[in-house]
């Protein structure tokens, strides 16, 4: 079979090996040399799941204020979307591929510079926070572009600056962001296309209020 060619298996690991060379290169570029105290002080931060609870809540008035209950399928969707690509990045891609992270490699660890207390004992293909706001930053701009309008593309900047986070306090390769950011994206793009095409967002409560009152 042409798949199992001598000369393409050699190609194919060929090209990995050049994929993971660059991958290293740049990891390092990143978390070694192209470095200020400014990032290595809140990027820690910038990236924790926790620091950004202000936004989702204020995502979560944005949508009830505007809509009222009657979106609630649409947090629902939000929220089946974190949990599709976590579940997929987390619990099936960093078992399956098992590649360990920079700051767990027994050759690279001496060279990393780890900004956090540990390093996760988790895989580090895909990287979850790469999957999960890429997914998020589509779904919402998808499902509510014609809300959002230009201020919509803030969620791929929120989405890639802590994605580069990862890489920068050294706990994820730079294909890890990549990778996670593609797969993220497809996860959000797909559950905001069905949505809107299945169901799609309730009329806002300041139209039905002009519509009553005419």
């Amino acid at each position: 079979m042409f798949l199992l060619d001598g000369n393409n298996t050699s190609f194919l690991a060929q090209l990995l090996t050049i994929l993971k060379q660059w991958d290293t290169w740049l990891f390092l570029k990143i978390n070694n040399d192209w470095t200020s105290p400014f990032l290595d002080h809140n990027y820690p931060w910038w990236r924790e799941a926790t620091t950004w609870v202000p936004l989702y809540f204020f995502l979560l008035l944005f949508a009830f204020i505007n809509f009222g209950f009657k979106v609630w399928p649409w947090v629902v969707f939000f929220a089946l979307t974190l949990l599709i690509s976590d579940q997929i990045s987390s619990g099936i891609l960093k078992d399956w591929v098992g590649r360990p992270r920079p700051c767990n490699d027994d050759v690279l660890m001496s060279h990393v510079h780890l900004l956090l207390n540990r390093c996760p004992s988790s895989g580090s293909f895909t990287s979850s926070h790469a999957t999960n706001h890429f997914a998020a930053a589509c779904f919402l701009f998808y499902s509510m572009r014609e809300y959002f309008k230009k201020w919509g593309y803030l969620f791929f900047l929120w989405a890639a600056t802590i994605s580069y986070g990862q890489v920068y306090v050294g706990v994820h390769y730079p294909l890890d962001i990549i990778c996670g950011a593609i797969l993220g994206s497809g996860i959000g793009s797909l559950t905001a296309y069905i949505f809107n095409k299945r169901i799609g967002l309730p009329q806002l409560l300041i139209e039905k209020n002009i519509q009553i009152q005419k």
